[in-house]
């Protein structure tokens, strides 16, 4: 059956559509901080908290005796020590006196000879002795400045040395006070808190839901976890339900997870042969299958740059979407979504508004080209067409066709070239 029609104006949306998951604001799994026992549970599974709200307490033995190690250490640390300085001493300065005194008696005696050549001789050689003795002390004392000298250079290198220790063990006090402190798990973000964090077996209701309140870049490793594999922090991953007082953790076990879901984003992965299209602001319509029938609205927030391995097991990009609110068929609004959900975005890369346009069914190719029957006389004729935005029910036609015409809308694979329509 061939139909014909006018060509219009028409407003037309391109779309690309893409996988997508719900994600959270943010999620964290929070682990105990040292091995011990839980001493105390200050959080109920399924209650809201605020960022640094006390979690629950370890008692760590081990961490409590390494603190006092520490403490103990620094207070052991070298104090500063003073060496004694060299001196030439008082019985040095007594001879000084002592050989003044001789000199000046030799000196006296030296002026009462009555030669006149012998006087001047004595004198000489007391003034000689004099200059040895005051070339002998000079040496002496510059001997015991270098002496001292080499004592404040030490006294300086070991103060150096106890100063480094000192601080290297209040480092190590402070480090061991931390890690006492962190014995209180405070919760790094505000959000729901939802205990159990691996099983052995089928979860429970314990932790029924856990990979839903994540979102999908920890929805693996949260898998993992609940199927009994290790935790993402190094612990043992034997921690199973709600951990209550006298509960023995490990350092790292994951006890609980934080989801924040004040804010809620879309994860898509668009094919690398559309992802050029897409740019931040691209307004997109988004089905969930959890709800059927409800359309939910979202904005393209970024593209992230490196590629990754799609779900199909192809290269796609990431595409992260502000989600916002949606409503259902008969025009009420549509739940609020949870993280973790499945989703299909459909993109809306290019909007031409009142362009010429034809039903997508009117198009066919033609080798390497596209091409529409124009009707003239009842007899269609061949018109190769450039397409511009290429919608779900209407394709944008740049060139070959203009507003008015006649084409077949339907059945375009009956006509003949030529040939009159039926």
């Amino acid at each position: 059956m061939i139909e014909t029609g006018a060509v219009e104006r028409q407003t037309v949306v391109e779309t690309v559509e893409a996988p997508a998951s719900v994600v959270a604001a943010a999620s964290a799994i929070v682990s105990a901080s040292a091995s011990g026992t839980v001493s105390r549970v200050v959080v109920r599974d399924g209650q809201r908290v605020r960022r640094g709200q006390p979690l629950f307490v370890v008692n760590s033995p081990e961490t409590e005796l390494r603190l006092a190690d520490a403490q103990q250490a620094a207070s052991g640390a070298s104090a500063a020590v003073d060496l004694p300085q060299a001196s030439t001493g008082a019985s040095a300065a007594q001879a000084a006196a002592a050989a003044d005194r001789a000199f000046q008696q030799a000196r006296d005696a030296a002026k009462q000879i009555q030669n006149r050549a012998l006087r001047q001789q004595a004198l000489q050689q007391v003034a000689a002795a004099e200059a040895q003795l005051a070339a002998a002390q000079a040496q002496a004392q510059s001997t015991v400045d270098q002496i001292n000298s080499s004592v404040s250079a030490l006294e300086q290198s070991l103060a150096a040395v106890t100063q480094a220790q000192q601080a290297q063990a209040q480092v190590a006090v402070r480090v061991a006070q931390q890690g006492v402190d962190d014995l209180t798990v405070k919760a790094p973000i505000a959000g729901r808190v939802v205990f159990g964090a691996s099983s052995g077996g089928g979860g429970g209701s314990d932790v029924s839901g856990l990979v839903d309140q994540l979102p999908s870049s920890l929805a693996g490793q949260a898998e993992s976890l609940l199927g009994g594999g290790g935790s993402s922090s190094g612990g043992s991953g034997s921690t199973t339900g709600i951990v209550t007082a006298g509960s023995p953790v490990s350092d790292g076990d994951p006890i609980l997870t934080i989801t924040d879901t004040s804010l809620l984003t879309l994860r898509a992965e668009v094919d690398e042969t559309d992802v050029l299209l897409v740019r931040k602001g691209v307004k997109a319509d988004v089905e969930l299958d959890a709800v059927p029938g409800a359309r939910y609205r979202a904005v393209v927030r970024n593209v992230d740059l490196s590629p990754t391995t799609s779900s199909r097991g192809g290269v796609s990009y990431v595409v992260r979407l502000d989600l916002g609110g949606g409503t259902l068929i008969d025009g009420s609004p549509a739940p609020r979504p949870r993280p973790g959900m499945s989703a299909v975005a459909s993109l809306q890369v290019l909007t031409s508004e009142d362009v010429v346009a034809v039903p997508v069914a009117a198009v066919f190719r033609d080798g390497e080209q596209d091409a529409v029957w124009v009707v003239q006389d009842n007899v269609p004729e061949k018109r190769i067409v450039t397409l511009g935005a290429q919608g779900e029910e209407y394709l944008e036609i740049i060139d070959g066709v203009s507003e008015g015409d006649t084409i077949v809308v339907r059945g375009a694979d009956q006509a003949v070239d030529g040939e009159a329509l039926p």
